[in-house]
């Protein structure tokens, strides 16, 4: 999904340019930096886009207080994430520091485990994360990218084919073969792209030309 040529960088604020393509919020948290193969265009750009980012994800119910430093933090956390992303699209291992990151960020906001009692009378068990709002929020983050980095679902993380696109996403087709972030978007481009060199090198073709009859 390419920005206009003539965006005036960098952004002041990054919402509008949020898009929601990744399949899963790890992923979409990793795509908030835009044209990762061009420009690298940041959209978490200020405490109020950090946010909102998180109450659009579904990580959280309101927006939290955040800071400069819950910024910084929750980059961090992206670019460990999709440091982890491309080494599993290669077919690598996962790497020790990544790993660590997403840890430091679940370890930032535990889950803790409480018993409440129901209207019947009847015990209730339920889980929630203590810390800081950003913190619980950006913990569940953390927790999606470790379960889709994990054994049973890291070989349906892709990268977008498309040369001019860094959209990170989970494949959940049934044949699991996707080469798209989006068949409207990157894969209708693909396909225009291809039928123009196709139609220009037929153009270029003369009777002569023994490629002409094959």
């Amino acid at each position: 999904m390419d920005l206009p040529d003539d965006l005036d960088l960098p952004l002041e604020r990054g919402e509008p340019y949020w898009y929601w393509l990744g399949g899963r919020p790890a992923l979409d948290f990793v795509n908030t930096l835009r044209e990762r193969w061009w420009r690298r265009v940041e959209t978490l750009v200020t405490p109020g886009d950090l946010a909102r980012w998180l109450v659009a994800a579904g990580v959280a119910d309101a927006p939290p207080p955040a800071g400069p430093a819950d910024v910084e933090r929750a980059r961090a956390l992206r670019e460990a994430i999709d440091a982890a992303v491309v080494e599993t699209v290669a077919g690598r291992d996962v790497p020790a520091a990544c790993a660590e990151a997403i840890d430091g960020a679940l370890r930032r906001a535990p889950l803790r485990e409480a018993v409440a009692l129901e209207p019947s009378g009847a015990l209730a068990l339920t889980t929630g994360r203590d810390g800081p709002p950003v913190d619980r929020a950006l913990a569940a983050v953390a927790a999606d990218a470790a379960a889709m980095l994990g054994a049973a679902e890291r070989g349906r993380v892709r990268i977008c084919a498309s040369e001019t696109c860094s959209a990170r996403f989970f494949d959940r087709s049934p044949a699991g073969a996707r080469r798209w972030c989006s068949m409207r978007l990157c894969g209708n481009v693909a396909k225009a792209r291809r039928h123009r060199r196709r139609h220009r090198a037929a153009a270029g073709r003369t009777p002569s030309d023994p490629r002409s009859s094959t």
